[in-house]
């Protein structure tokens, strides 16, 4: 098993672009240096400059990677579909011209990936991990956001060489069990994999083990966040949105949270789990002075139970 730990730039409180209080990216890429990781996330469309030649001589400086790129939009709205694409186009150009990570024996897919988020939707956030509250799209509005996702997916695909990865996300249209088992029946493999991500499956209230291992042929990379369990009691009995609740704390460093990682390192070895796993705290900006120590935190965390423990190069 060969396994890579990264992080991204959420661990900074970096969702919103529109956000004032967003750290400066420079300062990103320096504190994940810092905490020993070789590699993260673009994060969200706008946050990094959308020039390789400066963000890659930035990453040279620290001896990073970029991983993945994000699209974290409305997938669901059809007028949408001509801004998704030319955000899928505009990152891929992107991440396919900087540094490139490393890639392990065995892995499915070269990095780096374009995740897909829903995102954007506020009755659908204001009931986060409330699989009861949460209304369906109906088979019009579904077949829609399909469409979306594949189309992102082909142009990643076909004209990058890029995987795309469907990301299951607090707060969005694809978040509970039955929506993820339908968006793995409805997307081919051929087209896009999966990115699970173990705080946002504990969220909507499923075990991160469980579904790791049911999906795990569709599964080209994994994100990892820990949850508070005494802040996502208390969210959990308010009217509250995603990231209001991280905001609060309800996601924590890795290792001091409810989430079982020795489970979750278990099943990776049973299977053999190559590729990447990103670390992700998501918080408010105004709270990024204590990003560099959660996310080094979480790092040496992993290490002791036996994941990544050293950092890794660029080629």
């Amino acid at each position: 098993m060969t396994i890579t730990i990264t992080t991204a730039p959420c661990c900074w409180g970096v969702d919103d672009v529109s956000s004032p209080n967003l750290p400066d990216w420079r300062l990103v890429l320096k504190e994940a240096a810092a905490a020993g990781y070789g590699g993260l996330e673009l994060g969200p469309y706008g946050y990094m400059p959308l020039d390789a030649m400066t963000v890659s001589d930035a990453l040279r400086r620290h001896g990073l990677y970029v991983v993945a790129g994000t699209i974290f939009d409305n997938l669901v709205d059809p007028a949408g579909r001509e801004e998704l694409e030319r955000q899928a186009r505009r990152i891929c150009a992107v991440i396919t011209a900087l540094p490139r990570p490393p890639l392990a024996p065995g892995q499915r897919f070269a990095a780096p990936y374009l995740t897909v988020m829903d995102w954007g939707h506020e009755a659908r956030d204001y009931a986060a991990g409330h699989s009861d509250r949460a209304l369906r799209l109906d088979d019009a509005a579904w077949a829609g956001m399909v469409a979306n996702i594949r189309a992102i997916a082909r142009i990643a695909r076909d004209e990058y060489g890029v995987r795309a990865v469907i990301h299951p996300h607090a707060g969005g249209h694809v978040e509970f069990a039955d929506e993820i088992d339908r968006i793995a029946r409805d997307i081919p493999a051929s087209e896009a994999g999966l990115c699970l991500d173990t705080g946002h499956t504990a969220y909507a209230g499923m075990d991160p083990v469980a579904v790791l291992d049911r999906y795990w042929d569709r599964l080209d990379y994994i994100h990892f966040k820990d949850i508070d369990a005494a802040t996502f009691a208390d969210v959990m009995t308010r009217r509250i949105r995603f990231f209001d609740a991280c905001a609060e704390g309800v996601m924590c460093p890795i290792g001091d949270g409810c989430i079982d990682y020795p489970a979750i390192l278990s099943l990776l070895e049973r299977r053999g789990y190559a590729g990447f796993i990103t670390v992700e705290q998501e918080r408010d900006p105004r709270n990024a002075g204590g990003s560099l120590a959660d996310v080094a935190k979480s790092r040496r965390y992993l290490e002791t139970v036996g994941f990544a423990r050293s950092k890794e190069t660029t080629r």
